[in-house]
């Protein structure tokens, strides 16, 4: 079971930019997404997410900011995040957010932490990305270099994620082709959301 944990920091979330939180259960590509929609839409600044997790051989490490427990616990201490959350045994979490003037902040971060986010940040906009079958999903937590443990985990795990990232999400895209999946994001970005 994951544990959620926020700390009173949303006020500085400020009305100056919106809020896009990206989240979908692990494999779905929710990395290669974010970096492609920084990429195609310089307004966007993408928050580097801290983790306790090991980096994966095929990660270059500036996937996340990767640290020990004991680090991590220590910025919970200090109030270093926006929200973070324990999941399948490791830390993750959002620092709170620095954009430059005039962009917007994109959060790609684990279900549980969007709910925490929600509740201090209602008008945030949230993306849920899924996969277009379970065994493209297994094929890419394969690929990416999990342990066949850990690849049964997240397959375990993804219903209830689901299930849970569609009752928070305003929108569902399904991440089959990666250049039409950040097309409908971009479109989604463009919608009536820009005007609060």
């Amino acid at each position: 079971m994951a544990r959620n944990n926020a700390l009173s920091y949303f006020g500085l979330l400020s009305a100056d930019y919106r809020t896009i939180v990206l989240i979908g259960p692990g494999g779905v590509g929710k990395g290669t997404v974010a970096r492609r929609l920084i990429e195609r839409n310089p307004a966007l600044w993408l928050s580097r997410s801290w983790t306790t997790r090991e980096q994966r051989q095929s990660e270059k490490g500036n996937e996340y900011v990767f640290v020990d427990r004991e680090h991590f616990e220590r910025a919970i201490e200090n109030n270093v995040f926006l929200e973070w959350a324990e999941f399948h045994g490791n830390l993750y979490g959002t620092p709170v957010p620095t954009p430059a003037t005039g962009q917007d902040v994109l959060l790609e971060i684990e279900i549980q932490g969007a709910q925490k986010v929600l509740d201090q940040h209602a008008d945030a906009v949230v993306v849920l990305l899924v996969p277009p079958s379970v065994e493209v999903l297994q094929r890419r937590l394969e690929e990416r270099g999990d342990h066949a443990d850990h690849v049964a985990k997240r397959l375990t795990s993804t219903p209830d994620e689901l299930e849970i990232g569609r009752n928070l999400a305003q929108h569902v895209v399904i991440n089959e082709d990666l250049e039409a999946a950040v097309d409908e994001i971009l479109s989604i970005l463009r919608g009536p959301h820009r005007d609060r």
